[in-house]
């Protein structure tokens, strides 16, 4: 019996690997059950209608939305690592999705088109971001850093919240970007064209949403504002003055449909997959690391990333359109007592309920409430705590930031997302290219030797100066190094050690090891020796295999600063002096940009 039972385990072993799906049924509590299957209820009054509202978000029909969340979830449950993360229509994602799918249909355009394109994205990114996970590219999030994700979200959240200003007032605007939208918003107020039943039902939706969860966290402020919109819309007949209601949506199952679109259509989506997967897979793993350490769960980045990529793929042949991880639906999920993926099922079968035996449930729904809920879901994406944070911590990362919120607000999302990847490069490149350097010291009652600025009253040796250089040395900043090693050496009186503090430097490349050896040649000449100490034993082997150990004097490199300092003094006969007329660094070592 064991015999037999070691095989077949071992293929459940492997097969849960990578579809954690059956691990989970096959470790199921039945005490969870009662506590998923009340989750997923609560969980359902808030996928039905912000689902529809992100599609109309995307430029896409509502019932789009449900046929997305059903096989979204359903995707994720089967092929995604936590136990609790909820995915689905996002509204990060809704105006990327609108600016790829839009400006190739056009505005006003056959919805049908639209809804194929966006299959087609959403088949796209779920390869993207499967083909990730399974080459373990997670670090690719690392492209985006936090100052300028709290800028791109910033942008989004005003984005969103102007482009849906309109729909909450009862109108339509016929413009693109920020810009034209807001100006589109007000012309349209001054000609009248502000339906006064939509603004009141809409204004009423936003306020109940925003009050509740500000104040009433654990009640469910959507449900409460979309049943108290219906509510409105049956009592007072709102459709009869003006405003527009979603109607009666497709009744049954959604249809497989497969994914198609022109040739050349499709570098323009590659485009968009490209920036959405990017802004999706970042999401993903801070989502999925946040409530890990909440529940003490281990996060499994590239496992999470092939769930993503399948639930995009699940819902592409169904007329769905990208997901990504929802934050507050997990949220949602977890302070209702989810123990499981069968919470997301739940709410799957529930929506698929509702399409087959009660279609017309939603058909009193205000467009102007739908409004409502994506104006409220952008105001979650702001980070204003945070940006006052990077202000009085760190100007320069304040600056890109907003860069990065300049960029979505004014050139749009898609190139808002190039633009905040771009200066997240720029930022780490110039890191790397001017880094933080300074002469060191010996401080009274200090072990070691200390950054002089820190230290003012530091003493230093006659002859000899311990320089830092806190970045790999390479081509990008092989020239910088060079022009302060010189700026050193032309001291009064010259230096006859410059000491080189190695431990920071994790690398040199082939240009740096060039410029190290006419360095080196060149201060010789002059009278100065380029001493290394506390350099790496990997960075060691390579300047071997450069064959550099041999041009810089293999008596020049010490393990320690102590052993370089003992050296020194040794050979001179120096003792330590304390400088004289204020910080020997006055005129000498450049500290680089502001860190």
């Amino acid at each position: 019996m064991s015999e037999a039972a070691g095989p077949a385990t071992t293929r459940l072993g492997a097969l849960a690997r990578w579809v954690p799906g059956v691990q989970t049924l096959a470790t199921y509590r039945r005490g969870w059950l009662s506590k998923d299957v009340i989750a997923g209820l609560v969980l359902t009054s808030l996928l039905v209608p912000q689902g529809m509202a992100y599609a109309e978000l995307a430029g896409l029909p509502p019932i789009t939305g449900l046929y997305t969340t059903v096989f979204g979830l359903l995707g994720y449950a089967l092929f995604g690592a936590s136990r609790i993360l909820v995915v689905g229509p996002d509204s990060s994602l809704g105006p990327m999705i609108a600016a790829v799918v839009i400006p190739i249909v056009g505005s006003g355009g056959d919805p049908a088109v639209a809804v194929a394109l966006a299959s087609m994205l959403g088949l796209m990114v779920g390869i993207t971001m499967t083909v990730a996970g399974v080459a373990k590219l997670g670090f690719i999030a690392d492209l985006l850093s936090k100052p300028t994700q709290i800028g791109y979200m910033n942008g989004l959240a005003v984005t969103i919240f102007v482009s849906q200003l309109p729909k909450l007032c009862g109108f339509s605007v016929d413009a693109d970007g920020l810009i034209g939208e807001a100006a589109g918003f007000f012309r349209g107020l001054a000609d009248g064209d502000a339906v006064p039943a939509a603004c009141a039902v809409g204004l009423t939706t936003l306020a109940i949403i925003v009050v509740l969860q500000r104040w009433l966290p654990k009640l469910p402020a959507v449900l409460i504002g979309v049943v108290t919109a219906i509510a409105a819309a049956s009592l007072f007949d709102l459709g009869a003055h003006g405003v527009k209601l979603v109607g009666p949506l497709p009744a049954g199952f959604p249809p497989f449909t497969l994914p198609h679109a022109s040739w050349g259509q499709l570098l323009l989506l590659l485009v968009g997959a490209i920036g959405i997967t990017i802004v999706s897979l970042t999401d993903t793993i801070s989502t999925a690391s946040s409530f890990a350490a909440r529940t003490g769960q281990e996060v499994r980045a590239n496992q999470e990333m092939i769930g993503v990529g399948a639930a995009n793929l699940a819902a592409s042949f169904f007329q769905g359109f990208p997901v990504s991880t929802s934050g507050s639906r997990t949220a949602v999920a977890e302070q209702s007592g989810a123990r499981s993926q069968l919470t997301g099922l739940v709410g799957a079968a529930l929506i698929l309920v509702m399409l087959v035996l009660t279609p017309g449930l939603l058909r009193n729904l205000p467009q102007p409430t739908l409004g409502a809920v994506v104006i409220a879901a952008s105001l979650s994406l702001a980070d204003i705590p945070g940006t006052v944070r990077l202000w009085r911590r760190r100007r320069l990362e304040f600056l890109v930031s907003i860069a990065a919120f300049l960029g979505v607000a004014l050139l749009g999302v898609l190139a808002g997302i190039a633009v905040a990847v771009g200066l997240s490069v720029v930022n780490v490149f110039r890191r790397v290219w001017w880094p933080y350097q300074t002469e060191l010291g010996r401080a009274a009652g200090v072990r070691g030797y200390h950054d002089v600025r820190s230290y003012p009253d530091a003493e230093l040796l006659p002859g000899m100066v311990l320089f830092r250089f806190d970045a790999p040395l390479i081509f990008a900043n092989a020239r910088v190094f060079r022009d302060q090693i010189r700026h050193l050496a032309r001291r009064d009186p010259r230096p006859v050690w410059i000491v080189l503090a190695a431990e920071p430097i994790t690398d040199v490349d082939t240009t740096a090891a060039d410029m190290l050896t006419a360095l080196d040649e060149e201060l010789n000449a002059q009278g100065t020796s380029l001493v290394f100490a506390e350099l790496k034993d990997p960075v060691r082997r390579k300047i071997d295999l450069y064959g550099l150990t041999g041009a810089l004097a293999p008596e020049h490199f010490f393990p320690t600063l102590d052993d370089a300092v003992a050296a020194y003094r040794t050979q001179t006969g120096t003792d330590w002096v304390t400088p004289d007329g204020g910080s020997p660094l006055e005129g000498d070592v450049q500290p680089g940009p502001p860190r």
